[in-house]
């Protein structure tokens, strides 16, 4: 079992709060305090900065973190290893998931592992592509979910699931639900994510391998989230390219429409990355295996533009191409 008082000192750490880490661990103010207080006491050193009515973490608070996560996910591995021995698995798994994996596509991967394994909880992190992959290498979670290209050492990447962005246009919008040629992105305000956002970098590639640099791009705005994205397609400020699990509400309502750029092939992976060495074991790997063998088939189901024949082949068919010819 986790040491409670470090479980206390990464709930603060999480929150910058005793008052949230105490609601989450459903304790009184002056509990949390109390642990903080004798951990303190016990390594001799303040934790946590409290002046200017702020919690921070001292230099001696920042050292410690890294350890008490790492001590978090062995006795997670233990509790994991024994409730195996038994013949069901249990205990806690922490994941990072990008942002289109986390709100629109992990919430039915958890529930349907948690009808095969009810006695495991799962916590669930949050960020774009190098956010999540700095949790990952920080080993702050066990296993991460993302969406773009994995640009970091010591990760190992598989797929686990294909999805392909959509260019997102206004109901009324002159391309709405007809193919575009691609010199007419040059001159449209395109709302982006952020740098280090995975989707982000899937649309500059692509745009670039169909002859339309970055720098060429009309940029209007860029925004840290999906749903702003829409919200601001919905407004009339622009055009964008998401996922087609993040607009299929939209659609559905009629609010926004799809729009096919012709030469554009925006399919992507999403991918399940974990730490450089042997393949992920106990709770870790039951989650691998669960996303690899049972998630391949789900896909959203969308209305597209019609396409000419040449560009009619599927996306998943395309996607497992592009992964075969990776692999040789």
């Amino acid at each position: 079992m986790e040491n409670f008082r470090l479980k206390v000192f990464r709930a603060v750490a999480r929150h910058a709060s005793f008052s949230r880490a105490g609601q989450e661990l459903l304790l009184t103010q002056p509990a949390v305090t109390q642990q903080i207080k004798a951990l303190e006491e016990e390594y001799g050193v303040p934790l946590f900065d409290r002046s200017a009515g702020r919690i921070r973490l001292t230099a001696a608070g920042k050292a410690l973190l890294p350890y008490a996560e790492r001590l978090k996910s062995l006795a997670d591995e233990a509790f994991a290893a024994v409730t195996q021995v038994s013949g069901s698995l249990g205990g806690s798994l922490t994941v990072a998931a990008s942002q289109t994996i986390g709100q629109y596509v992990l919430p039915s991967m958890i529930a349907g592992f948690l009808r095969q394994h009810p006695r495991v909880q799962v916590l669930v992190k949050g960020g774009n592509t190098a956010a999540v992959l700095d949790m990952l290498v920080e080993r702050c979670v066990n296993l991460a979910l993302i969406e773009g290209p994995a640009l970091r050492s010591g990760v190992h990447v598989e797929p686990f699931m294909e999805d392909h962005l959509a260019l997102v246009v206004p109901a009324g919008h002159e391309w709405a639900e007809h193919p575009v040629e691609l010199e007419a992105l040059r001159g449209a305000p395109l709302l982006m994510r952020e740098f280090g956002s995975g989707s982000r970098r899937i649309v500059e590639l692509a745009l670039s391998r169909a002859g339309l640099p970055v720098k060429e791009l009309t940029i209007a705005f860029e925004l840290d989230s999906t749903e702003g994205l829409l919200a601001a397609v919905e407004a009339g400020l622009g055009v964008t390219f998401v996922s087609r699990w993040a607009v299929r509400n939209q659609l559905r309502l009629g609010t926004l429409k799809l729009a096919h750029v012709r030469g554009l092939q925006l399919e992507r992976m999403f991918s399940l990355a974990y730490l450089s060495g042997p393949e992920p074991s106990g709770l870790a790997g039951a989650f691998r295996r669960f996303l690899l063998q049972a998630w391949m088939e789900k896909e959203p189901q969308l209305t597209r533009p019609t396409l000419p024949a040449q560009q009619a082949r599927s996306p998943r068919s395309a996607a497992r191409a592009k992964v075969g010819k990776s692999s040789k």
